[in-house]
């Protein structure tokens, strides 16, 4: 693989032990990686550099990784996230994933289980645009080789998370995938159905006159999830 470019992580965490053990770790583990200590650490760090993945703590003094995480997608930065905390009550992982984050891992963690999370995470992100072809949803169009969902006043923006998901439904149109399906073909873990659900939810918003009542992207009781595109 010694081609290939090392994938660039941003790791936020105030706790000085755990970054350097971060640091060397994952670049023991072929990865490049910036470390930042807090909020407004990490965004001065984004401004000169441009990380493939965010590795970030939750519970930091002054703006928390709650907050950084809703402030990028606010400001349509499709960068995936993993949460770190100790918090791992599952009220806790779906606030993580409402947020917009696209994983959620508790403390303590085996580095080697924060490693395979992050090549899974980008594997996502690089395997969403795998065939090509358009689907269109109403007003809408999603591009599957870019995963770039397109409407009439341009580009909506999508997180890593969501393009992987609407990827995966839109190269099967009509066709019922099981939560336990999806998450699997997407690399999630167990608790990965509840932030399925949340994913969803956020992708309704974004393609759906009235979420309430979804014309492309249905729920199918005891089954799982299916889109069916049309104009």
């Amino acid at each position: 693989m010694s081609g290939q470019p090392q994938a660039h992580v941003l790791v936020v965490d105030d706790d000085d032990r755990l970054r350097r053990l971060l640091q060397r770790y994952l670049a023991e583990n072929g990865f490049r990686v910036t470390m930042a200590e807090t909020a407004a650490d990490a965004r001065s760090k984004m401004r000169s550099v441009q990380p493939d993945l965010l590795v970030l703590d939750v519970s930091m003094p002054g703006e928390t990784g709650l907050d950084l995480t809703e402030s990028m997608r606010r400001e349509k930065s499709d960068i995936p996230i993993l949460l770190l905390t100790a918090r791992g009550a599952p009220e806790d992982r779906i606030a993580g994933f409402e947020a917009g984050a696209d994983d959620y891992l508790g403390k303590p963690f085996d580095p080697y289980e924060l490693v395979l999370r992050i090549r899974a995470m980008l594997r996502r992100v690089t395997t969403v645009a795998e065939p090509p072809g358009i689907v269109q949803l109403g007003t809408l169009t999603f591009d599957i080789e870019r995963g770039e969902l397109v409407g009439n006043e341009g580009i909506v923006h999508l997180t890593g998370g969501e393009a992987a998901l609407l990827g995966l439904l839109a190269r099967t149109p009509g066709e019922v995938l099981s939560r336990e399906g999806i998450g699997q073909s997407l690399g999630m873990d167990e608790a990965g159905e509840r932030a399925i659900d949340v994913q969803v939810t956020r992708l309704r918003r974004k393609l759906e006159v009235d979420p309430r009542e979804p014309r492309f992207l249905h729920t199918v009781r005891g089954r799982g999830y299916v889109l069916k595109p049309g104009t």
